[in-house]
């Protein structure tokens, strides 16, 4: 279905400036390869399905790797691609509908080539780097759920399948997700530097998700009633079925997210948290209790949060260890954490986990100090001691669930 040219279009010569690279690129070749290979884009989400169970497996049994470092440095890089594309991307997408029309740009895949063409190229070939994104979650030990991996799954799939015959509503897919993933990764990268983000952030990103999946569905009943009336429209009625099922997925998955996340109160984070925290911290007396009022809760021989006095838990993001929660896969927003159930004590088992605690209060160990002036003055050792009690509390619990397991 893919064509070798397509008029009218926005081609190089409408760009102020044409990287080399860019103006290297050949659309014809590209097609052929992903037309020949994109098969291929399967096989590799069975082995992206198979390594995280390997990983986390493997996981069980040593510690959480520190790589903040490496995890800004990977956020940034993506952030820049993803802001990079959505510029080049730009000019182009705004031209097909201004220039032309809406049906134009839904129905006219003269994007593949060019400039666009480029940027389209790499878009598709960077879903099978982002699965890196699932590496530093079962490497750092952080929740790992449904919506992570299934995002990462489906997009990559069909993105290899809409790319093969040139469908045209890929232009808004790949302009709409060089947007959100602009944002998205930037604050990925904020919050692996351990900088408090306000949550209206998080949020703000998470409607953007939405609004792209609404977008999704909205494009896919146009073609959807264009092709019905005999109107030509280049996208194959396969892919059109593909888009309709990930995309109205994607909106129910990130829907649910967003309210259990932002909107409902006493919702499962809190109550699994309390249930931990009942059964692993039965009093917070002094010595457990930071100056700020939190004490730290444990599962599975892991920290795993941080639980106010008054049993409220701070709500993290996309499995990071960061404060906000957010809708990008990375937090279950049916209290589970992608972990394997305990033969032991189920109450303290991964499945039972909650959010993890925020990096910028487990630093490394050091005394504690011996009175509120001096936490107040010293909240860099407050939170040193509290790491301090976190892994006693660790080592002891680990002890116990591996002597229970043996029994």
């Amino acid at each position: 279905m893919a064509r070798a040219e397509y008029r009218p279009r926005y081609g190089s010569e409408n760009y102020s400036y044409v990287l080399p690279m860019e103006e290297g690129f050949s659309s014809a070749w590209s097609t052929q390869w992903m037309q020949d290979y994109w098969q291929h884009s399967v096989t590799i989400s069975i082995a992206y399905v198979v390594l995280i169970y390997a990983g986390q497996k493997y996981m069980e049994s040593k510690k959480p790797f520190a790589l903040d470092s490496a995890l800004f440095w990977w956020n940034m890089l993506l952030a820049v691609f993803s802001l990079s594309g959505m510029v080049r991307m730009a000019p182009e997408m705004f031209w097909s509908v201004n220039s032309n029309s809406l049906v134009y740009s839904i129905c006219t895949a003269s994007f593949a080539q060019g400039v666009s063409g480029y940027w389209t190229e790499k878009f598709a070939f960077s879903k099978v780097f982002e699965l890196i994104d699932t590496a530093f979650i079962v490497a750092r030990k952080r929740p790992l759920i449904f919506l992570h991996w299934y995002h990462h799954v489906t997009v990559l799939v069909y993105t290899w399948h809409a790319y093969k015959d040139h469908t045209a509503s890929g232009r808004w897919f790949v302009f709409m997700n060089y947007t959100v993933h602009a944002f998205m990764y930037t604050y990925y990268a904020l919050r692996a530097m351990r900088l408090r983000i306000p949550k209206q952030v998080a949020m703000f990103i998470t409607v953007l998700q939405i609004l792209q999946m609404i977008i999704g569905v909205s494009i896919g009943v146009t073609i959807y009633r264009i092709k019905s009336s005999g109107g030509e429209c280049q996208q194959t009625w396969s892919n059109l079925y593909f888009s309709f099922a990930i995309y109205f997925s994607y909106f129910l998955l990130f829907c649910n997210f967003f309210y259990h996340a932002y909107l409902k109160r006493n919702n499962r984070y809190v109550a699994a948290s309390k249930a931990i925290a009942n059964e692993i911290l039965p009093s917070a007396d002094e010595t457990h209790v930071k100056s700020n009022g939190t004490v730290p809760t444990v599962t599975n021989g892991t920290s795993n949060g941080t639980l106010n006095v008054s049993g409220e838990q701070d709500n993290l993001t996309n499995g990071y260890a960061n404060h906000e929660m957010m809708a990008n896969g990375h937090l279950d927003y049916n209290g589970n954490c992608g972990g394997r159930r305990s033969k032991g004590n189920s109450t303290t088992s991964s499945k039972q986990s909650t959010d993890r605690s925020d990096d910028s209060e487990m630093e490394s160990n050091s005394s504690a100090p011996h009175s509120a002036d001096e936490a107040q003055a010293s909240p860099t050792k407050t939170r040193r001691q509290s790491a301090l009690v976190a892994e006693t509390l660790i080592a002891n619990h680990h002890r116990r669930s591996v002597k229970a397991q043996k029994q």
